[in-house]
């Protein structure tokens, strides 16, 4: 029996080879499959998250400028709206299909609009300027025009009748 903290060794039996690893890291991952290895890294490719990325941060540092006991609630929906969005994006690159990558992309879309919502609230509460609030905007609106370019793009991907 292993002691606390510690994991046992699992052996783990791949297609092309066998593998050993400690702890919760019990994936395998098939090398000879197309590809599917850089999948994991490959949505730091994607504009669309550097973007959404670029938000989050953002919108993190507007949040963290809010102030008093009133605002907590305010604070921790921004933050969490606008974190959403590029995980969204990176946990849907890791899909195997593109119709599961959508999906989570339509996730992230709604965290966009969500977060639209809670700049509007702050505004329309005095919580942020209008300055703070048209440049946080602008970025939204930008990374939701992203989403939807590579939504469409999937889709024609996706139909058969647009590649012949």
């Amino acid at each position: 029996m292993p002691s606390a903290g510690r994991f046992p060794q699992i052996a783990i039996r791949c297609r092309l080879r066998d593998v050993t690893v400690a702890g919760a890291a019990k994936r395998c991952f098939n090398v000879g499959m197309k590809g599917e290895l850089d999948r994991m890294s490959d949505f730091k490719r994607l504009r669309v998250w550097r973007k959404s990325h670029a938000l989050a941060l953002n919108a993190q540092r507007l949040a963290g400028g809010l102030r008093g006991p009133h605002r907590i609630a305010l604070r921790g929906q921004i933050t969490r709206a606008a974190l959403s969005i590029p995980t969204n994006i990176v946990e849907g690159r890791g899909q195997i299909s593109s119709r599961e990558f959508a999906r989570f992309l339509r996730i992230a879309l709604n965290s966009s609009t969500e977060l639209e919502y809670h700049l509007i609230f702050a505004r329309d509460s005095r919580a942020i300027d209008d300055k703070a609030f048209v440049a946080m905007l602008d970025q939204v609106l930008a990374v939701r025009m992203m989403l939807h370019g590579l939504l469409k793009r999937l889709a024609a991907d996706a139909d058969p009748s647009r590649h012949s």
